[in-house]
């Protein structure tokens, strides 16, 4: 193990110095980008119609091109699903990542160039080792194999040479060769499209490997690992896989899964690396295992673009480059990428905790919030109020979601709270009181609101039965993959259809 951990050694060095170059100059990093970027893109029909080159600086590139929605974009796309090529990106694009959406129904279809799996997203996924390995020398993660459960692929019906599926399905199916050494289940397991199915084929091929890593969503391979506790009557995964020292993951919040991942994995050894990676580009890697942020990645082909939460809703909002951002400031992303989306609002939000180097906190979603009387809370505010509650009460939570109960004639509004705990406070009461304070510390307008309950009254938190969230999304088609549960509404749509589903379980 020391030979092959020295050679993975000798081969991250020279990337650990682009990785310090990239934190000490990120300005000319990301210029250097979006030249690139254009360049590129310049003999497109979409840098034909907006003369990409004649663009050579940031703010002409700003003043030149508009900003987009997924709808503005839309129409490009679906002509790429039908075989079009050199739209919004040269050459041909085979490769579509559906989003299944946190905040609607209707499900997005994002072009993955191959520039983009290779430099961006396969590049990710070295620099996570190149990162992990220059963190922990002795670590033994390749004395065995990597656990990986995509989602599922299919033929796009617009074309047979189009392909789409969960980002991790697409990843899975381009993956080198090599890989398949390293990884298990296989693929023909890991891109299966019935969830129970996978399950079941995913414990018969991974029970007796020698897995040292996991990577994934938390929520499904929370799922997994259960499942396989319960088929073999184990008490916790060491009993399973002894030598597992690594947990990668993205694409939700860790926060409410920590807890049932430490007590499942009851090893000090035991290390976590969260990852932001998106069906758009991979963006950040938590680089030091002790802080939570993570460091943005300049040099993916990614030129990043910032608009302050609170002006979003302008006409043309001002963005800011990297080295306008300020420390503590809810952002909007934009981004545009070497898979052909320009100025494209991703609809994520972020706050930057460092700047040179700059690293960030995913604070939730641009439209995926509550705001129903003039609180605006985000997904931040939730996450963090209830690991305090949870410390507070000792409880452990599995899956949650929140949304509003209007105001009436005779009834003031609040916030209504669908918890599915894996461990219930000995009292309900007093968890909610310390969500209720938690709140009102971490946001100032929520505070306002609950002043002598002059304008909202204390939340409801309603403790849910078991598999309530697993049985939604079942109903939803959206079991596995990348599929999330949607953490906060302003409406009560998800909180009407759930509760619905459980006065029937």
């Amino acid at each position: 193990m020391s030979l092959i951990n020295s050679l993975v050694s000798w081969f991250n060095t020279s990337r650990m110095h682009e990785i310090d170059f990239l934190k000490e100059h990120p300005e000319e990093v990301q210029q250097e980008t979006l030249l690139k970027l254009l360049n590129s893109a310049s003999g497109t029909e979409f840098g034909k119609k907006f003369d990409f080159k004649s663009v050579d600086s940031e703010k002409e590139f700003k003043n030149n091109i508009p900003l987009h929605s997924y709808e503005d974009i839309k129409p490009y796309i679906e002509r790429l699903r039908e075989g079009e090529i050199n739209l919004l990106w040269p050459g041909e694009i085979k490769w579509f990542a559906k989003s299944s959406g946190t905040t609607s129904d209707k499900s997005k279809f994002i072009p993955v160039s191959y520039q983009a799996l290779d430099e961006c997203h396969f590049r990710g996924a070295r620099d996570i080792l190149a990162i992990y390995t220059n963190n922990y020398p002795e670590t033994r993660i390749f004395s065995g194999k990597g656990l990986t459960i995509g989602g599922s692929h299919q033929v796009n019906n617009f074309n047979n040479q189009s392909f789409y599926g969960d980002l991790s399905a697409i990843l899975l199916e381009n993956s080198p060769f090599w890989v398949s050494f390293i990884r298990t289940p296989n693929t023909k397991i890991a891109l299966m499209e019935k969830w129970e199915e996978k399950l079941e084929k995913a414990y018969e091929a991974t029970l007796y490997e020698n897995v040292t890593n996991i990577a994934g969503v938390p929520s499904w391979n929370l799922v997994f690992i259960k499942y396989i506790l319960e088929k073999t009557g184990k008490s916790n995964l060491l009993e399973i896989w002894p030598n597992l020292e690594l947990f990668i993951h993205g694409g939700i919040s860790f926060l409410p899964y920590r807890g049932q991942f430490e007590k499942l994995i009851p090893s000090p050894s035991m290390n976590y690396l969260e990852t932001y990676n998106a069906s758009e580009g991979f963006f950040a890697i938590q680089d030091d295992p002790g802080s939570d942020s993570l460091l943005l990645m300049l040099d993916y082909g990614v030129y990043y673009e910032f608009i302050p939460l609170d002006k979003l809703d302008e006409d043309q909002p001002k963005t800011l480059s990297i080295g306008e951002v300020e420390l503590c400031t809810n952002y909007a992303i934009v981004i545009s990428t070497n898979g052909g989306l320009w100025r494209y609002i991703l609809g994520d939000t972020v706050v930057f905790t460092s700047l040179y180097p700059h690293k960030i906190k995913i604070s939730g979603r641009t439209r995926h919030f509550i705001n129903a009387f003039g609180e605006e809370l985000i997904v931040d505010n939730a996450e963090n109020a209830l690991k305090t509650a949870c410390r507070k009460s000792h409880a452990i939570i599995s899956e949650y979601t929140a949304g509003p109960v209007f105001m009436s004639d005779t009834s003031k509004g609040r916030h209504e709270w669908l918890i599915e705990f894996e461990k219930e406070p000995e009292n309900m009461e007093y968890f909610t009181a310390m969500l209720d304070n938690a709140l009102q510390s971490l946001n100032s307008d929520y505070e306002a609101k609950r002043y002598k309950s002059i304008t909202l009254d204390p939340p409801i938190v309603r403790s849910v039965k078991k598999g309530l969230f697993y049985q939604w999304l079942k109903d939803k088609g959206k079991l596995g993959g990348q599929n999330k549960v949607p953490r906060m509404a302003n409406n009560r749509q998800y909180l009407d259809e759930l509760l619905e589903i459980n006065q029937r379980l």
